[in-house]
């Protein structure tokens, strides 16, 4: 079946249109402190070289709100017109001041307007819960008119795991749930008509992101809504393995025609983000008639796919790509991959890494990281690397460790719900501040940064062990 990309609206964000009849953009987000007005600059000048077509920064006060006016004003100045986007959680009044200043505001549903996570089970009536949503109406239509004032376009960005208490109470934690948390501030864009809109759903689980993100299509359709809609997989971590476990996530849905933008979320510089994003932009139509073939040699339980490439990095792609969304839909359990150039030993590497990124194989200690932003407030690549180690080194001697999933966050935004994959959790708490977690569960908080990382493996170890 020959690729189509999903027809969907066009959106003007500054200079750059979004929509299925422009090309899919590509962006990444900046991990600088919004206050830091001469590196905020710097990085985004970075991003925009490297090929990135659209910025977001974290404005988690006023003041970063206000400051995104002089980091625009120095990229304007310096010759660099790129849309900035404002990501706004927990406070509407940010996101009302940021639409008078950038091209972009992203709000969460989880908590625009529902007060904050208790990850606790909480009993609504029917007449509660229509409050709670008239609520939500009463905030949201102020925000809109100040947009439309201003011409500036809105992200919807739901995450799983940050989902608030009052959808928890009717859907869980589901793909129902964080589309019907998108949904209710579809249906109040369409009634303003407010049409500057794109859509983000995101997991850090591939196979939660691929299936919510085909539902939430569905639901539009039915209620005629063609919103664009920008992919992602959060907290995909970084090296091969964020690459991978992005390539099988957005490129499933690449491959089906769904996706206007994309970001590749890497535990790394963002600039570096990008050359990876336009990789899987680049790699769709061949990727979508491989799929096909792929599907077509399935036998005995097993996917088999040959490639001819000779760069290794551009083969991990092209391989996720092309066959996660069948281990993403089950439809095989094993995997062959063929390539003339590299080691078997290698080629299977690839392979169980694609099926540990479809959830279907679990190999190796599996590091759930996010990419950081301005709220990371510690050096999250040094910090990887320091608990890769720690883990690795205990793997050796106790195998326990080696199937582990670990999530490495930089702050409480999305770290505890994004957390509900993990086994265990390390989460920025403030300025050189760590707390611990198990699952979704805080055990030890605002532990010295200098003491987290052994803390974490001391605690791993006495779990495991009681």
């Amino acid at each position: 079946m020959a690729y189509q990309r999903r027809k969907t609206t066009e959106v003007k964000v500054g200079n750059v249109l979004l929509g299925s009849a422009h090309p899919i953009r590509v962006q990444s987000m900046a991990n600088t402190s919004t206050m830091d007005t001469e590196g905020s600059v710097a990085q985004a000048k970075r991003i925009v070289d490297a090929g990135g077509e659209i910025v977001r920064f974290t404005t988690q006060g006023q003041r970063e709100a206000l400051n995104m006016r002089n980091i625009s004003e120095a990229l304007r100045t310096d010759g660099y017109s790129v849309p900035l986007v404002a990501d706004v959680h927990f406070n509407a009044a940010v996101a009302d001041t940021a639409a008078t200043i950038c091209e972009k505001v992203r709000i969460n549903p989880g908590n625009y307007v529902d007060p904050a996570r208790t990850f606790k089970k909480l009993e609504y009536t029917d007449a509660e819960y229509a409050d709670e949503i008239k609520k939500i109406d009463e905030r949201f239509v102020p925000f809109l008119n100040i947009c439309k004032e201003h011409h500036t376009a809105i992200r919807i960005g739901v995450n799983h795991g940050s989902l608030s208490d009052r959808i928890m109470s009717r859907y869980g934690d589901t793909p129902e749930g964080m589309v019907e948390s998108c949904m209710e501030f579809l249906r109040i864009c369409v009634r303003e008509q407010f049409k500057d809109v794109v859509i983000s759903i995101k997991a850090s689980n591939t196979v939660v992101m691929v299936r919510t993100v085909r539902l939430l299509v569905k639901e539009m359709e039915k209620e005629g809504m063609a919103f664009p809609l920008h992919l992602g997989v959060t907290e995909a971590g970084e090296g091969e393995d964020g690459r991978i476990k992005s390539a099988v996530g957005i490129g499933a849905l690449l491959c089906e025609g769904i996706g206007d933008t994309i970001r590749v979320s890497l535990s790394e510089a963002p600039e570096g983000e990008i050359p990876v994003a336009k990789k899987l932009v680049d790699s769709i139509g061949e990727c979508a008639l491989r799929r096909e073939e792929a599907k077509a040699s399935i036998a005995n339980d097993t996917v088999t796919v040959e490639f001819h490439e000779t760069d290794w990095e551009t083969l991990q792609l092209k391989a996720s790509m092309t066959v996660g969304a069948l281990f993403i839909d089950q439809l095989a359990h094993q995997l062959i991959i063929k390539n003339d150039g590299f080691t078997e030993e290698k080629l299977t590497e690839l392979a169980d890494a694609i099926l540990q990124a479809a959830r279907i194989k679990f190999t190796k200690t599996e590091y759930i990281s996010c990419p950081g932003c301005g709220r990371t407030l510690y050096n999250l690549e040094e910090t990887i690397a320091k608990i890769r180690a720690a883990v690795s080194q205990r793997a050796k001697m106790d195998k326990r460790f080696a199937t582990l999933k670990i999530g490495i966050m930089g702050c409480i935004v999305n770290g505890p719900g994004e957390m509900a994959d993990a086994d265990y959790g390390y989460v920025g708490a403030g300025v050189g501040k760590v707390s611990l977690y198990k699952q979704k569960v805080c055990v030890e908080k605002n532990i010295p940064e200098t003491e987290a990382v052994e803390r974490l493996i001391q605690f791993i170890e006495n779990d495991l062990t009681s």
